[in-house]
């Protein structure tokens, strides 16, 4: 993983899929577990495999390496154990992406990232678990995705530092390398309140193998605030995946209907960050798609 960072300056990570899927009018996403019990049947599959193979697809055709995440967002212990789904899901998850890979047999480095979530609301840090917490509620499911041999660990859509943190050291424990990625505000800090450089420092005094390093996910490209970061923040910082639309989290929670800027602009403000300020891995969240993607292989030289 290390050397991959190092001997790249762009590398793609997927773009959207639980949106995506959501606006799919063939498959129905788990009120709870949202979209992995879809591995277990044929529909679900044909589904999350059409996504996967279309950004694996963007990768090949440039020549790029590409990071991709496991279908296992809201996979938590407390989550499956109240299911009716098979307690190794996450393991089922990992090896049905890991199939996929092997499949589809691409020329260009794939790297494949073992997901969790938050506990709670992503959008409200006030619900979120302290480090102690943390630790013990997330241990259950990345040991499961560290077991499946995954390349490394990703906590997306984290609102609260101490959540962060209590993660990493759970993370830490498994040996795997392993990435935090943070949900900002239209102000540029984390949900709750905390400054990006302070989140990074913070969570990397609480462990002793720090992480890979950290990301933005499911906020605009402009939250991010470039100038107010020190040198040695971009040095931690090395991926964004992006939502497509600029409207504060507030609002794209009460909306009905996908809402985005135009890829250009998303992309152009994507492209902007590798080449002035750095960050290397570069991918979508909310209302992003192949397009996306394309228009970053197409600007990104």
């Amino acid at each position: 993983m290390k050397e991959l960072l190092e001997n790249h300056h762009f590398i793609l990570a997927e773009a959207a899929v639980v949106e995506r899927l959501r606006r799919s009018k063939r498959i129905e996403l788990d009120r709870s577990l949202v979209h992995t019990p879809l591995i277990y049947c044929h529909e679900g599959r044909a589904e999350l495999r059409s996504l996967y193979r279309e950004y694996l697809g963007i990768a090949d055709a440039n020549n790029l390496p590409i990071f991709l995440f496991t279908p296992t967002w809201r996979a938590n212990k407390e989550r499956v154990q109240t299911s009716n789904q098979r307690h190794t899901i996450n393991v089922d998850a990992a090896h049905f992406l890991k199939e996929l890979v092997v499949d589809e047999s691409k020329k260009v480095p794939v790297k494949i990232g073992g997901v969790i979530g938050c506990k709670n609301d992503c959008y409200l840090p006030e619900e979120g678990l302290s480090l102690n917490e943390a630790s013990e509620f997330h241990k259950w499911q990345i040991d499961q995705l560290a077991s499946a041999g995954v390349d490394f660990l990703i906590a997306v859509t984290l609102p609260s530092v101490e959540e962060a943190a209590g993660i990493s050291l759970a993370m830490e424990a498994t040996g795997l390398p392993y990435i935090i990625s943070f949900v900002i505000g239209s102000d540029g800090n984390i949900l709750d309140g905390t400054e990006v450089q302070k989140a990074i420092e913070y969570v990397d005094s609480k462990t002793t193998n720090n992480p890979l390093g950290y990301f933005i996910n499911c906020s605009y490209p402009s939250f991010l605030n470039p100038t107010t970061l020190s040198e040695q923040a971009f040095e931690r910082l090395i991926g964004i995946q992006a939502n497509a639309s600029s409207l504060s989290h507030d609002e794209l929670e009460a909306s009905k209907e996908l809402k985005s800027e135009s890829v250009e602009e998303w992309g152009s403000l994507m492209a902007q960050l590798n080449r002035v300020f750095g960050l290397k891995i570069l991918g979508g969240c909310c209302g992003t798609d192949g397009k996306h993607l394309e228009y970053l292989t197409e600007n990104i030289s």
